[in-house]
């Protein structure tokens, strides 16, 4: 007994901040003075400028400050806990409790999360926010929530993706036989640009710019938001306008964490998500349009294209009918009362 009593003795404050920290759930003291009921991770991939993260940071302090302080969300942007991947798995066993993940990189666990891939399937944004405010949105979430994760808000943006290379202009689809090209570890990106024969090399994001820089690949392919805050441009000369996929973004919540915040927290972290997701959404078509003039003043030699030419060269081929059996009937009707027939 005496040994017991010494060693609980011995307990150092270190020993204290390390057991608080890997229960997130306990309540714990913050600066401010006042006690935390919950205080949970937000992590994202995105450099510190991007909109997601000045979005997603205004949503955590409105959260905070509807519930009096009983939930405190710390944000962790650019991959500063782990790659995507990393992510999505801390995601899953409770070490990161809140994850904003791009649709293309949650199809490695909820494949269906991949039809919003679908090459040259959405025109405009129009059509991408039917389906994803719409059927098809409410289906990838109750696939998500059968995975054991949360979708507990709608859809954010990722915006349209362009490729860019270092090596050459992308005008039409012969022109990208044999480049060599990063896709995010993404199912239908792989298969988007494997089926048009290129060298599609899976590479995790923040691997990005130094497989660029030396390299690896001649070109990536990412919306202008990303491009231009991850600072691409300059290791890049040319961006073709191919428009070849739209990608989204999808917050995740591990599953025992939502479910540990009582329903009128729930009710106010969602409500607050999607007001900073449609807030996102607006920066992200604004962007789109203001940061082609900016990169050209960085350099970009910037490349307009005739996407049908890519969508018939897709066409030729079993690239859709392969996918809508993958995704099965039901998603695939979803997706196609959004955008029409493909294929």
């Amino acid at each position: 007994m005496k040994e017991t009593s010494e060693r609980a003795g011995r307990i150092t404050r270190r020993h204290l901040i390390a057991g608080a920290s890997a229960v997130p759930l306990f309540a714990i003291i913050t600066k401010r003075g006042y006690a935390a009921e919950f205080v949970y991770k937000y992590a994202t991939g995105q450099d510190p400028t991007h909109p997601v993260n000045k979005r997603a940071q205004e949503a955590l302090d409105r959260i905070k400050e509807k519930t009096s302080g009983r939930v405190e969300f710390q944000l962790f942007p650019a991959n500063q806990l782990g790659s995507d991947t990393d992510l999505l798995q801390q995601v899953r066993s409770g070490a990161v409790e809140f994850f904003n993940l791009a649709t293309s990189i949650l199809a490695t666990l909820v494949p269906v999360s991949g039809i919003t891939n679908t090459g040259f399937a959405f025109a405009n944004y129009d059509a991408v926010w039917k389906a994803m405010d719409g059927g098809l949105g409410e289906h990838i979430r109750a696939q998500i929530l059968k995975a054991g994760l949360v979708a507990p808000a709608k859809f954010w943006d990722n915006g349209f993706r362009q490729i860019s290379s270092s090596t050459r202009e992308i005008k039409t689809p012969e022109d990208l036989k044999g480049f060599k090209i990063r896709v995010p570890p993404a199912p239908m990106l792989t298969s988007v640009f494997k089926t048009l024969e290129a060298g599609a090399t899976p590479i995790n994001f923040n691997e990005l710019y130094s497989a660029l820089q030396t390299k690896v690949v001649e070109g990536q392919e990412n919306p202008l938001a990303i491009i231009s805050s991850a600072r691409l441009y300059e290791v890049q000369k040319y961006i073709s306008m191919t428009g070849h996929v739209w990608d989204g973004y999808c917050v995740l919540a591990n599953r025992k964490a939502w479910a540990a915040l009582p329903a009128d927290v729930q009710k106010i972290v969602t409500e607050e998500l999607d007001v900073s997701g449609a807030q996102e959404r607006a920066d992200i078509a604004t962007l789109s349009k203001t940061l082609r003039a900016d990169l050209i003043a960085k350099g970009i030699t910037f490349l307009d294209v005739n996407q049908e030419l890519f969508r018939a060269a897709l066409a030729k081929t079993s690239f859709y009918a392969d996918w809508k059996a993958k995704f099965g009937e039901e998603a695939w009707s979803l997706l196609e009362a959004s955008v029409g027939k493909l294929g």
